[in-house]
């Protein structure tokens, strides 16, 4: 009986050990979704999904927290990058936290594991050395997860680039919306894609455009008509981001020199998102590498959110360079283009489910009043795709509110840094590089402070964005300059009808 007492206190012990670490798991996981979600809010979506998606909570206690990251590179980056700030908001979501440790993940005891790209068996070694509760589905992760795990990418199939960032199928020709404001960049895009040699006069090839105008689809066509072509080019589609890890993971491994030998030896490079280059010696890297496929005659092509000679992070000789070829804007869509996306959607969820119908008058509604991107007009369809899945049909008076919603938000869209550079350095009589420049004068500091806070309250720019806007400056220094303007405005009403005047010249 006495045996038995004590293999039930046993029992009863790892029950209680057991939920104990249940709970603990269930506060990790809560308190690192406040931090993701507080991180987004203050960084911005796309610094977010780039730097913070794969972080993970490992371990809390003894005022130190431990977070793992799967690359070193990614690592290397927040350190340097972000340090300051996790620490900042770990310290106000657990109490007591004096540090924030951030590890790689294959480091990590019982954490990630060491990825490779040779195949095992008929499936890709990573696919085998995945634990067996994740699914089957990852033997065909893109090389973006791959490279998450620290994988070297495999050989694309032939549809794909040979290297890189793998290709959306539905990104081609045919399924872009041709109007007006992009003519012109899609049939230099065609004519890069399918003239071959001949295209070169088109060299480097910089298309710009604000969030969600179609520089990914236009680039992934691209990409996509190119592979298919009968002299079949070796073509190389990045992402900004993907760039760096490789660069940063071949220096890691000693393998730079044979990165550089694979890239000089391709025939199109597609570089996408340029804005989000960073680091001055893999931004030196791709200046050399530029110059070797110019100067090799082989075709570049990259995109970024606004032209080259903007960006202000990238390095002067880069910028030169991608400015010396064919710029070309995508500009928003007029009310034909927009009719014909939605009436292009509408016909393939017709496709997917007959019973759908979008009645004329309010694809007429939707066009004229959702004068933003492509991804605004597809928000407001969604919307109609949803309320018709639940058997719902949206109303009249919520097609009103729906729109009202998505014309407010374009208002704050379509105001750019750039405008409000101008409009600000006209008032007060400085010039834009004052702006943007490291000068400590009064005259320009104010207007400065002015400018960063107009950024920060009419666009949707992050802390991050706005301070790589004006001249590589800290978000720290955005921060304090809109507090500033904020505490001066709230008790100088005088200077509060000055901004309201500058803001509304701006918007007119």
């Amino acid at each position: 009986m006495r045996t038995h007492g004590m293999g039930d206190d046993r029992a009863n012990s790892k029950m209680r050990h057991g939920a104990d670490m249940q709970g603990g798991e269930r506060d990790q996981a809560e308190v690192m979704e406040r931090v993701k979600a507080r991180l987004k809010a203050q960084l911005g979506q796309d610094i977010f999904m780039s730097w913070f998606q794969r972080m993970k909570l490992d371990n809390l206690g003894k005022g130190i927290c431990q977070v793992s990251v799967p690359t070193a590179f990614l690592r290397s980056w927040i350190q340097s990058h972000y340090q300051e700030l996790l620490t900042e908001i770990f310290a106000d979501e657990v109490p007591g936290t004096l540090r924030v440790d951030i590890v790689v993940r294959s480091a990590v005891r019982g954490g990630g594991v060491t990825i490779r790209s040779s195949r095992i068996g008929g499936r890709t070694a990573a696919a085998a050395a995945l634990p067996a509760s994740e699914p089957e589905a990852l033997e065909v992760a893109t090389v973006r997860d791959l490279a998450a795990r620290q994988a070297e990418p495999e050989v694309l199939a032939a549809s794909q680039p040979e290297f890189g960032s793998p290709l959306d199928p539905r990104y081609v020709f045919d399924s872009f919306i041709e109007g007006a404001s992009n003519r012109v960049a899609l049939a230099a895009g065609k004519a890069v894609a399918e003239s071959g040699p001949g295209a070169l006069r088109f060299n480097p090839l910089f298309i710009h455009a604000a969030v969600g105008l179609g520089k990914t689809h236009l680039l992934q066509a691209i990409a996509n008509a190119a592979v298919r072509r009968k002299d079949q080019p070796r073509v190389v589609y990045l992402t900004a981001e993907y760039f760096m890890w490789r660069f940063a993971a071949a220096i890691r491994d000693n393998r730079a020199l044979d990165l550089k030998e694979t890239l000089r030896g391709i025939d199109i490079l597609i570089i996408d998102d340029t804005q989000f280059l960073q680091g001055k010696s893999i931004q030196q890297e791709f200046c050399h590498l530029l110059n070797a496929l110019i100067d090799s005659a082989k075709q570049v092509i990259c995109a970024a959110d606004r032209p080259a000679s903007e960006l202000e992070s990238l390095d002067p000789r880069v910028r030169s360079r991608l400015s010396n070829g064919i710029t070309l804007e995508i500009g928003i869509p007029d009310y034909d283009m927009r009719r014909a996306i939605l009436e292009s959607r509408a016909e393939a969820m017709r496709t997917e489910d007959p019973s759908f119908s979008m009645p004329d008058h309010m694809i007429e509604a939707i066009a004229k009043r959702v004068i933003g991107s492509g991804r605004d007009l597809e928000g407001a369809f969604n919307q109609i795709a949803f309320r018709h899945s639940l058997g719902q049909p949206l109303s009249q008076a919520h097609l009103d509110d729906l729109l009202n919603q998505l014309t407010r938000a374009n208002v704050e869209r379509r105001v750019r840094i750039e405008d409000i550079l101008k409009f600000v350095s006209r008032h007060y009589n400085v010039t834009r590089t004052d702006l943007l420049s490291s000068r400590r004068t009064k005259t320009i500091v104010r207007p400065r402070q002015i400018a960063m806070y107009l950024a920060k309250t009419m666009t949707p720019r992050s802390l991050p964005e706005i301070g790589r806007r004006f001249g590589g400056r800290d978000h720290t220094t955005v921060l304090h300059a809109v507090r500033k303007i904020e505490n001066e405005r709230s008790g100088d009403e005088r200077f509060s009808n000055e901004l309201d005047i500058i803001r509304r010249m701006i918007e007119e």
